[in-house]
């Protein structure tokens, strides 16, 4: 994926987020998904999201040599930005050394 359109992405999205973040605060963001049934389920698909977005993380960063936590963390407290962030800071494949056996 090109680095220009991770880092776009994550330039949107960060200014949406501060602004939400601004006005509503943290919790703010996150009780409207508990008022009723279709917005639990856009919350349950987030979830479901980042944890199959998590597992490939932890898969991803243990075959090429690297510490999957801060990313699983940042994840867990910041949603979408642990993924995204994860991307950008991602060597290839072809960059990363092979294993010496």
């Amino acid at each position: 994926m090109k680095r220009s359109l991770i880092v776009l992405t994550l330039v949107l999205f960060g200014g949406l987020s501060a602004i939400a973040l601004w006005q509503y605060g943290y919790w703010g963001i996150i009780a409207p998904h508990f008022q009723n049934f279709g917005a639990a389920q856009v919350f349950a698909d987030l979830v479901i999201a980042l944890v199959l977005a998590m597992v490939w993380m932890w898969q991803d960063a243990k075959a090429i040599g690297r510490n999957p936590w801060p990313w699983i963390v940042v994840t867990l407290a910041m949603g979408s930005f642990g993924p995204l962030l994860y991307l950008l800071t991602r060597q290839s494949v072809a960059n990363v050394e092979a294993p010496v056996s």
